[in-house]
């Protein structure tokens, strides 16, 4: 997949409308005496932060199916045969692996394929994620449902560990106006209501797309220019530096202070097992790579 490809896909990928976390109190599977052990289940996931936060736990080998672009972003599941798309999987194609669970994040258009499925008897995990503790929660359904639930308390540690050390730095240093671009054309924005709104918090910014009433608004150029962030983060996958495309409106405080950065999106974007990363990055981008190694001590 080409760069605008996988932009589109990232980016829709954050703005689906999703459901919550959870099954059915009894599915077919989970009655079944003879139901595989955590540790055996074979898995087939619909999206790829559940696919990830699946192989930091050591999970990886009960993947048995994955989407296309779980298959893009992690190498290790490269060689897994492939359900289709976020939004389009094959209900013939996950049958066909005969899965004892399937994880998704579903869009709207999906609902119908979630209720299919369970009409097969196949049990469907349903997971949402777009606030910050809802990825904390879905690290700790993923370590329950393949038994490894010490792994999953492990890494939601080491996300709270790193948040709570960059709540008490940022408490008394300096917050700049910031903003995270995610496209460039048309504009797409950080906004209010998500994770990433969440951790540039924490980080220690003020997030000037929070005025939106939701997480990833488009928003014209005129008015990024009018909101003057101090720091623009920019993590599009355009081609080219960063602050030669937005020196094109020098107005921009950030461009006159040259403080226009790029981060790769797979490390911030992805509501995934690595949110400890994430704030690191932020971190670093905002006050500094000496910053952030503080918070690692």
């Amino acid at each position: 997949m080409h760069h605008s490809g996988r932009r589109r896909a990232l980016l829709a990928a954050l703005v689906a409308v999703v459901l919550g976390c959870g099954e059915p109190e009894q599915s077919a599977r989970a009655a079944d005496p003879a139901a595989r052990a955590p540790d055996n289940l074979r898995i087939v996931s619909i999206n790829p932060s559940l696919t990830a936060i699946l192989l930091a736990l050591g999970a990886g080998e009960q993947l048995v199916g994955v989407d296309e672009f779980s298959a893009l972003q992690q190498p290790e599941v490269a060689h897994l045969p492939r359900v289709g798309g976020l939004f389009n999987p094959s209900l013939e194609a996950v049958a066909a692996l005969e899965p004892d669970a399937v994880v998704v994040v579903p869009s709207v258009e999906q609902r119908d394929f979630v209720a299919r499925l369970r009409k097969l008897g196949v049990r469907v995990i349903v997971c949402e994620n777009i606030e910050l503790s809802q990825v904390l929660a879905n690290i700790r359904e993923m370590g329950r449902l393949v038994g490894k639930d010490k792994e999953a308390a492990a890494r939601i540690a080491a996300i709270e560990g790193t948040a709570a050390a960059a709540r008490a730095r940022s408490a008394t240093g300096p917050r700049p106006r910031a903003l995270i671009v995610l496209q460039r054309d048309p504009v797409f924005v950080v906004g209010s209501g998500g994770f990433i709104d969440e951790l540039l918090a924490v980080a220690g910014a003020d997030n000037l797309g929070a005025g939106f009433g939701e997480p990833y608004p488009q928003v014209a150029v005129e008015w990024l220019i009018d909101a003057a962030p101090d720091v623009l983060i920019d993590m599009s996958d355009e081609p080219g530096d960063p602050l030669d495309y937005w020196s094109r409106w020098p107005a921009i405080p950030a461009v006159a202070s040259g403080r226009v950065l790029h981060l790769e999106p797979q490390i911030v974007t992805l509501p995934g097992p690595f949110l400890d990363r994430a704030l690191l990055a932020l971190v670093a981008a905002l006050h500094g790579p000496a910053a952030a190694a503080e918070l690692e001590r």
